[in-house]
C-alpha cells in the first residue's frame, strides 16, 4: 500500500530517526520540526515546522521556529487527528454483555440521544486514540422508526468532563435488515417529514401543543412518538441537522437523493456499496457517502454491485468520501481501509482528508481536522506511513496536550514480558 508521492518520498529519505526532549505537556509552547506534513488541505506533502500554543496551532512554516521544548521529527509523518465517523465508543463495552450497552432505548425512538451515557472511562477509547483515532462520532442503534436515534461528537481526551457536541446527527436506515417492505419505510420517512414541516417554533416550546399534534396524526399517534421526538424532528427539517441514512442499493439511493432534494435535507448516506452504479447522481446531488472501501463480496442482495474500486470512481466522480469499519470495537481499521482505497487507485490526499478533513466539514466540526493555524492542536506524529497497517503513532496531540499512548492491551504484554524474575503478582 505505499502510494507516496515522489515528492514524499524525497522528503523522507532525508532522516530516519527521531530524536525526542521531553517536555511537559503544561508547555507554553511545543514546536515539532523537520517533519512530513500531509495537513488535510493540500495534495502534496512538504517539510515544515509546526509550532503549538496551548490548545491551538500558532504556525506552520518552512523558515525556523523556536518553542519552548521541541521534538525533532524528521523523517517521520505528521496528520491531523483521525475522525471516526461511525462508532460506539462510550456507550458500548462489550456488545455480547447488555449491561454494558447504552446504545438502544424503549421509550424513545426519533429523539433518543446517546450523550449523557457517554463514558470517558471506556476501554475502547485508548486503545483506538493509541492508533490514531482523537475523535468521534458516536451513533445509537436504530430504533423501530426509519429515521431516528441521535448521535453525537466527543473529543477521546478521557476527560471526566465530556468535550463534545450533543446530538448533532440523526441516524436512519432503508432497505437491508429489515423484514419489512422498503416500501412502507419509505412512505413512513415522508409522513414524518411531512409532519416536521408542519412544525413551528411554538409548537415545539409547548408539551401540550405537541401531545395533540401527535394525537392529530395518525403516524405519530401509530408510532407512540413523545414531545421529545417531533421536537428532533423539528431540527431535522428546519435547523440543517445532519441525517445519516444507511442503505446500500442503487435503486435506495436514487430515492434518497429524490427525499434529500424534496425536503431540503442535509444528508449523508452510509454503506452504499451499489453507489458506483449511481455515482454521477449522487456527485450531483452533492450528497457525502460514509463507505467501508474494503468491502468487495455481496453481504446481502441489496450489495450485489460491490466493488473494490469503489471509492476510486466515486472520487473521479467528485462524491466527497469518508470511511468507516465494521462495528467490532477497532475503528481505528478505517485508515487500513483507507489504504486498500489508495491500493485500488483513489489518491493518497483524498484517503488523507477523508479521514480528516472531510468528516470535520461534513459535520460541522469546528478548528478540526486540517493543519493550519488558529486550528485546535489534535495532531499524530507517525513512526511510518499512516496507512499501512503496521504503523504506528509516536505522539498523540488532543488539543494541543500530549497524551499517554498506554492501554490494556500494552499493560499486559509488559506484565507478561517485563520484570520476569518476579511473580506475576508483583509485576505492574
Amino acid at each position: 500500500m505505499k502510494h507516496y508521492t515522489s515528492n514524499f518520498l524525497f522528503c523522507l529519505a532525508f532522516s530516519l530517526t527521531i530524536t525526542v526532549f521531553s517536555f511537559d505537556i503544561k508547555a507554553e509552547s511545543i514546536l515539532i520540526k523537520n517533519v512530513t506534513i500531509l495537513d488535510g488541505i493540500n495534495n502534496e506533502p512538504f517539510v515544515g515546522n509546526v509550532l503549538i500554543d496551548g490548545d491551538r496551532i500558532k504556525r506552520v512554516s518552512s523558515s525556523n521556529l523556536q518553542g519552548d521544548f521541541v521534538i525533532d521529527a524528521s523523517g517521520k509523518i505528521l496528520t491531523p487527528g483521525i475522525i471516526a465517523t461511525d462508532t460506539e465508543i462510550g456507550i458500548v463495552e462489550i456488545g455480547a454483555l447488555s449491561v454494558t450497552r447504552d446504545d438502544s432505548g424503549k421509550m424513545y425512538k426519533i429523539g433518543f440521544s446517546i450523550f449523557d451515557a457517554f463514558n470517558p472511562n471506556s476501554t475502547l477509547i485508548p486503545w483506538n486514540r493509541s492508533n490514531g483515532i482523537t475523535s468521534t462520532l458516536t451513533l445509537p442503534q436504530n430504533t423501530s422508526s426509519p429515521i431516528g436515534g441521535l448521535g453525537s461528537y466527543f473529543v477521546l481526551d478521557s476527560k471526566l468532563q465530556v468535550t463534545g457536541l450533543r446530538d448533532m446527527v440523526m441516524i436512519g436506515r432503508v432497505g437491508g435488515s429489515s423484514n419489512r417492505s422498503r416500501a412502507e419505510h419509505f412512505a413512513q420517512i415522508e409522513d414524518l417529514l411531512i409532519l416536521a414541516k408542519s412544525l413551528t417554533k411554538s409548537d415545539i416550546s409547548s408539551d401540550l401543543e405537541l401531545s395533540d399534534l401527535i394525537d392529530d396524526w395518525s403516524v405519530s399517534d401509530a408510532m407512540n412518538l413523545h414531545p421529545r421526538d417531533l421536537r428532533a424532528l423539528y431540527e431535522l427539517v428546519n435547523n440543517n441537522l445532519p441525517l445519516i441514512m444507511k442503505s446500500n442499493r442503487a435503486s435506495d439511493l436514487l430515492k434518497l437523493i429524490e427525499l434529500k432534494n424534496k425536503y431540503n435535507l442535509n444528508m449523508i448516506i452510509m454503506g452504499a456499496q451499489e453507489a458506483g452504479l449511481v455515482a454521477e447522481e449522487i456527485a450531483k446531488s452533492q450528497i457525502p457517502l460514509i463507505i467501508n472501501p474494503i468491502n468487495n463480496i455481496p453481504g446481502s442482495f441489496d450489495e450485489l454491485a460491490s466493488n473494490i474500486n469503489m471509492a476510486q470512481r466515486l472520487e473521479e466522480a467528485g462524491v466527497k468520501l469518508m470511511f468507516n469499519a465494521p462495528r467490532d470495537h477497532n475503528y481505528h481499521l478505517i485508515r487500513q481501509g483507507a489504504g486498500v482505497a489508495v491500493a485500488n487507485g483513489m489518491s493518497y490526499a483524498g484517503a488523507i482528508k477523508a479521514l480528516t478533513s472531510t468528516p470535520a466539514d461534513t459535520f460541522g466540526i469546528s478548528g478540526k481536522g486540517t493543519i493550519e493555524p488558529g486550528k485546535i492542536a489534535d495532531l499524530i506524529i507517525w513512526d511510518a506511513d499512516p496507512l499501512e497497517p503496521s504503523s504506528m503513532p509516536d505522539y498523540v496531540f488532543i488539543n494541543g496536550e500530549n497524551i499517554d499512548l498506554t492501554t490494556r492491551s500494552s499493560r499486559l504484554r509488559d506484565r507478561y514480558t517485563k520484570k520476569l524474575n518476579e511473580p506475576v503478582t508483583y509485576r505492574n
